[in-house]
């Protein structure tokens, strides 16, 4: 590698940590303005920047005028960082936080719908009840069950029932919080001053 390949006041170091970095699972939470046009300004800007999101929900928050979007996506410090920087850019952006390394607690919904005849029912029940699921409706040929839980959890009740045969299934997408007393104050996203977004991005 030639020094002229390095970057303006890089180590060669420096370069080697960079082009080694992995991508892993990252969590952000980003506190916007409730207006029509926010979610598409940040998904927008993924897409321009070629990052795959795995799971984004979106709610309301305790604060009137404010949403939370809890984002998980794959990506290296690096790219952590720019992408943090890049969502602050946002006027409608109001707080970010990278809560990878951070204490949380992290929870997705899914509801499953597996094939149940009168043979299996009885052992895809048994299955639902070790992995701490609900069976919401029953069929005479299908089952629905509801679990909520870790990315993880939902992933191993998903290989256990795949035998059986999965006819349907949707996922909510993880939702995080700290843990902790800690909170957010008020001040820290303040959608004083809400302002409409431009036609373009409506």
């Amino acid at each position: 590698m030639s020094i002229t390949s390095l970057r303006s006041g890089e180590s060669l170091w420096e370069r080697t940590g960079r082009v080694m970095a992995k991508p892993s699972l990252r969590t952000f939470i980003a506190y916007v303005e409730d207006l029509p046009g926010v979610l598409n300004r940040v998904t927008s800007l993924f897409r321009r920047r070629g990052y795959n999101i795995e799971s984004l929900t979106v709610g309301r928050t305790q604060k009137e005028h404010v949403s939370r979007m809890t984002i998980v996506m794959e990506a290296d410090d690096d790219a952590a960082r720019r992408i943090e920087a890049n969502l602050y850019k946002l006027v409608n952006v109001l707080r970010v936080e990278d809560t990878t390394h951070t204490a949380t607690v992290s929870r997705e919904l899914a509801m499953i719908k597996v094939h149940a005849g009168k043979e299996t029912r009885p052992h895809i029940m048994q299955v639902c009840e070790v992995f701490r699921a609900r069976v919401i409706d029953v069929g005479v040929s299908a089952l629905i069950c509801e679990i909520t839980g870790t990315g993880d959890k939902i992933d191993g009740l998903v290989e256990v029932l795949r035998p059986f045969g999965i006819l349907e299934m949707v996922r909510t997408g993880a939702v995080a919080m700290m843990r902790g007393a800690d909170a957010l104050e008020d001040s820290d996203v303040d959608p004083s001053g809400v302002h409409e977004l431009p036609r373009d991005a409506a």
